[in-house]
C-alpha cells in the first residue's frame, strides 16, 4: 500500500485470536448447566457480539429473555478469571508489530471491548506498552461504527486519520474506518458470519490471512 503513518487494530478477531478462552469460558458455564457445547465455529463466528451474542447462540434465549442478564454476567465472570490463558496474537501479527517498531511507525488499538477485558490480555500478551493508544468504550461517547474511536486513536497517536490504516474482521471496523477518513484492510481471518464475505465491505483491500498483512504494508521481503 502506499505510505501510511500509523496502524489502527480492531483487537478480538483481528490482532489477537482470543476465540480459544471464550469457547473454554463458554464451556465451563454450560457445564454448570447441564448443556452441550455448540460447535466451535458457532462459537466463533459469535464472538464479535460479545458476550451477548455468545449467550444467545449458547442459550438460545433473545436479550430480553428473564434469564438472559444473568446468564451474561455469569459468563463475563467466568471469562474475566480465563481471558488469557489461551488467547495469542494470531500469524504473523508479532512480526509485523516488530517491523513497526523498528520503523517507528506508531499502532493503536480500537475496540468496542471494554477496558477491564482488554487491559489484561494486552498485558498478559504483551502488547499493552507497545500500542500508543488503546481505545475501548470507555473512552469515547460512541463506539464502532463511529468514527470516533479511530479519531481518538489517530489523535492519541499523533497522526491525521487519512495517514492511518484501519484493520478490521467486522464491517463496522471498516465503515468506522472510512468515517474517519482512513484507509481500511479487512481481515478475513477474523470472526465472520457463516457466508459473510469480508470483500463485501468495502475496504480498500482485503486479506485472507493474518500472514499476508507484513507484505500487503511493506512489500515483499
Amino acid at each position: 500500500m502506499t505510505p501510511f503513518s500509523g496502524l489502527i487494530f480492531d483487537l478480538d478477531g483481528t490482532l489477537i485470536d482470543t476465540a480459544p478462552d471464550f469457547i473454554s469460558s463458554l464451556h465451563l458455564q454450560l457445564g454448570r448447566h447441564g448443556r452441550a457445547l455448540p460447535a466451535s465455529e458457532t462459537i466463533r463466528c459469535g464472538i464479535s457480539d460479545g458476550s451477548a451474542g455468545l449467550v444467545a447462540r449458547a442459550f438460545g434465549i433473545e436479550p430480553g429473555h428473564p434469564e438472559f442478564a444473568a446468564l451474561r454476567n455469569e459468563l463475563l465472570e467466568i471469562y474475566t478469571d480465563n481471558l488469557a490463558v489461551a488467547s495469542a496474537p494470531f500469524i504473523g501479527i508479532e512480526a509485523l508489530l516488530s517491523e513497526c517498531r523498528e520503523r517507528a511507525i506508531p499502532w493503536a488499538i480500537a475496540t468496542n471491548k471494554p477496558w477491564r477485558y482488554t487491559e489484561p490480555v494486552l498485558a498478559a500478551l504483551n502488547l499493552l506498552s507497545p500500542a500508543a493508544a488503546v481505545v475501548c468504550p470507555d473512552h469515547v461517547k460512541v463506539t464502532k461504527p463511529d468514527p470516533e474511536p479511530i479519531l481518538l486513536a489517530c489523535q492519541q497517536m499523533g497522526i491525521a486519520p487519512e495517514q492511518a490504516i484501519m484493520v478490521g474482521d467486522h464491517r463496522r471496523d471498516i465503515d468506522a474506518g472510512r468515517a474517519a477518513g482512513s484507509r481500511t484492510i479487512a481481515a478475513g481471518w477474523g470472526y465472520l458470519a457463516p457466508g459473510e464475505s469480508a470483500s463485501e465491505w468495502g475496504a480498500d483491500l482485503t486479506l485472507d490471512c493474518s500472514s499476508e498483512l507484513r507484505d500487503a504494508l511493506f512489500g515483499a521481503r
